[in-house]
């Protein structure tokens, strides 16, 4: 846009443009600093310096490219069913808002001082087609804000139908940013209509409005007078937005690039170490309790609703919203203020558990992780939930009563399940497993874990995997007795003292045989030993029996014969799939299945899979209200048509069994761990 010669006829315009802007700035600024990084750096430090060129890589990519906005376009929306578009319209706008960021250093701020930088940086012909993008742009940004308000206001989809999704000041944006295009359009006709020259004449709509109204008889004074009026106007927008926005929302325009480079570069489902012998408090149920970076979430946060509408516990109408737990934790610290300094004794004048946050819906999280998938903006909304867990059972002993008994028998016989009268190794009575022990060359330790070696339906899993294992001549052994629970239950329910407390005994006894490959047949367990066992020493390489089986199959060593007729629908478990990005192998030794039909949950599937509902602690702490998880995820299985669910997880195995069962599909239906169709398929020895 080319700027007007004067404010007024006296002020240069350029004089007019920097005091306003420095201005303006002046108290965002303060503003940004007042509400937003003064109160998150009260947290605690966060080790999220590392390796920064593999940070701003992803960051660009996911703020830059749109990566995680854009990445359900396309695909079929869980709830309508329908193809979902709406990143298209946010990417147009974000991608409007670059470019005319871009013009507004060189025509405003450059323009105003030095008229024709623009042409000596793109030459006379990048200006032209500079500003003939701009013109269309305006214009498709328009249209993108229509699509926003209508989908908003009228189509309504059910992640855009919560409170925080519904506050007016998303149309107070809208109508900033439609102004701001508005005014863009009005500039570029007026230009045209005073008889303008040069490359900025050459734009498309401000070309042919212009010379419609110059055809009016609109005069050249006038046409002038409002080309500088809608010049003005622009920039007040510009400056307004950045005065309004460390007060709104959009506050995350400022966050969520930061966010993107802050993020967790370790696997999903990995939950940082405290230091038990030196914290001051255990886990989170004040400000100042949490990290810097757990703080900054709530600020970058978009309230687009993509998180709750994932979530499985809100979608069988739990408290559960991952949105409003990071937005209220956000909202909670703004309303008290800075804290002062850090004292393991101050009282927050109110309180955050059961003040700005519910305590059941801290209970109520099976950290499956789809809020975490979902979020464009890289929020880390499970690591927040399991910091309060923490607090609630290390500080106040405060835990649901059916965790607590799950924990008492993980301190009192190393493992979950209270009442069982298996030991470590019945399962294997009959099969001439070797332990560690009596064959420390094994050149793989056989994981067993405590759910197939103690839960009787289990059990089946370690069979097969035992005879799958001899059928491609592995050397492996087990633990057997020496064998305890991971301590992933007791972490993921918040005592992290338990945790790793089990976590150091079971790698003293691992580094004592010098074990270097583990496989194993949880999922949890697969996360635990691969992804937190190093924060205490514990260095190996750990396989999931998908990964290690589907190598088996490819290399011959493992040959499927015995045709399975039955078509199988794939669950994925999130501690596989979301936290660890294993989903193609179990489904490669699906396919060797002879006769066997594969079927995909869609769009319920990969990445944005339904939990079973055991995650978190869930195999033993009851959901407190609506529909059980494993349930609605039966429903899933049953849309298919399938005679099986197939899984890779013991958890999910009893979930789905379960589910299967209150259906009353049990004579019809069932569910199978893929390890259990494949050994089937292999045939007698």
């Amino acid at each position: 846009m080319v700027p007007p010669d004067s404010l007024f006829g006296v002020v240069p315009v350029w004089v007019g443009v920097y005091v306003l802007t420095a201005l303006a700035f002046a108290v965002a600024g303060y503003a940004v600093y007042y509400r937003v990084f003064r109160l998150v750096l009260q947290g605690l430090p966060a080790a999220r310096f590392d390796r920064p060129l593999t940070r701003l890589a992803g960051a660009v990519g996911i703020v830059l490219g749109q990566r995680k906005v854009l990445q359900r376009v396309g695909r079929t929306d869980p709830r309508s069913r329908r193809i979902d578009l709406a990143g298209l319209g946010h990417a147009a706008i974000f991608w409007g808002f670059l470019s005319f960021t871009l013009s507004y250093l060189i025509f405003i701020f450059g323009g105003s001082i030095w008229h024709p930088l623009g042409e000596t940086i793109l030459t006379p012909t990048g200006v032209l087609v500079y500003s003939i993008y701009l013109d269309l742009l305006a214009l498709v940004v328009l249209a993108a804000l229509v699509w926003a308000l209508i989908r908003r206001w009228i189509a309504q989809p059910h992640r855009l139908s919560f409170d925080l999704t519904r506050k007016g000041e998303s149309v107070i944006i809208v109508a900033l940013t439609g102004g701001l295009m508005i005014a863009t359009l009005l500039a570029h006709s007026f230009y045209v209509a005073g008889g303008g020259a040069g490359p900025e004449a050459g734009v498309l709509i401000g070309g042919v409005v212009g010379r419609w109204l110059a055809g009016l008889g609109m005069s050249a004074a006038a046409a002038n007078a409002l080309q500088a009026v809608s010049w003005w106007v622009h920039l007040l927008i510009i400056l307004g937005f950045a005065l309004y926005v460390p007060f709104s929302k959009h506050i995350h325009m400022v966050a969520a690039p930061l966010n993107a480079f802050f993020r967790s570069l370790e696997p999903r489902g990995t939950l940082a170490t405290i230091d038990l012998e030196n914290v001051e408090r255990f886990g989170a149920s004040r400000v100042q309790d949490f990290t810097w970076k757990e703080l900054l979430d709530g600020y970058a946060c978009a309230v687009c609703g993509r998180c709750t509408d994932a979530c499985p516990a809100h979608t069988t109408g739990k408290v559960l919203s991952p949105m409003h737990i990071v937005e209220n934790l956000k909202e909670h610290m703004i309303a008290i203020g800075h804290q002062g300094q850090r004292d393991a004794e101050h009282v927050e004048p109110m309180p955050l558990i059961d003040g700005a946050i519910p305590e059941q819906a801290i209970w109520d999280c099976v950290s499956c992780g789809a809020c975490m998938e979902e979020c464009p903006v890289v929020v880390e909304h499970v690591p927040t939930i399991m910091n309060m867990r923490r607090s609630l059972v290390l500080e106040e002993s405060r835990i649901p009563e059916t965790g607590m008994n799950a924990l008492l028998s993980m301190e009192q016989r190393g493992h979950p399940w209270r009442g069982t009268t298996f030991s470590r190794t019945d399962w294997a009575a009959g099969l001439d497993v070797p332990t560690i022990a009596d064959n420390p060359d094994a050149e793989i330790l056989f994981w067993v874990g405590c759910t197939a070696a103690l839960e009787q339906r289990s059990q089946g899993i370690a069979r097969s995997m035992v005879k799958v294992l001899k059928s491609a001549g592995v050397n492996f052994a087990i633990l057997g007795e020496e064998e305890s629970c991971t301590g992933d239950p007791a972490r993921r329910m918040g005592n992290e003292y338990l945790y790793q407390i089990m976590a150091q005994q079971n790698v003293e006894i691992l580094n004592s045989y010098n074990i270097k490959t583990v496989v194993t047949i949880c999922p949890h367990c697969f996360n635990t030993i691969r992804n937190e066992y190093p924060q205490f020493g514990g260095d190996y390489e750990v396989l999931h029996y998908s990964q290690f089986v589907d190598t088996l199959i490819r290399e011959g060593k493992v040959k499927p014969v015995k045709m399975m007729d039955v078509s199988v629908a794939y669950h994925d478990s999130c501690f596989l799939g979301r936290h660890n990005g294993v989903y193609d192998e179990p489904r490669n030794i699906a396919r060797a299945i002879p006769g066997l039909t594969l079927v995909e949950m869609e769009p319920r599937c990969r990445e944005r899979g339904f939990c079973c509902g055991a995650g978190g602690g869930h195999m033993w702490i009851e959901e407190s209200q609506g529909e059980r998880i494993n349930h609605v995820r039966t429903d899933h299985f049953l849309e298919t048509n399938a005679d099986a669910v197939g899984v890779s997880c013991p958890f999910c195995l009893q979930m789905m069994t379960e589910g299967i069962q209150s259906k009353g599909q049990s004579d019809s239906k069932e569910a199978k761990d893929v390890l259990e169709i494949l050994a089937e398929s292999i045939g007698d020895d």
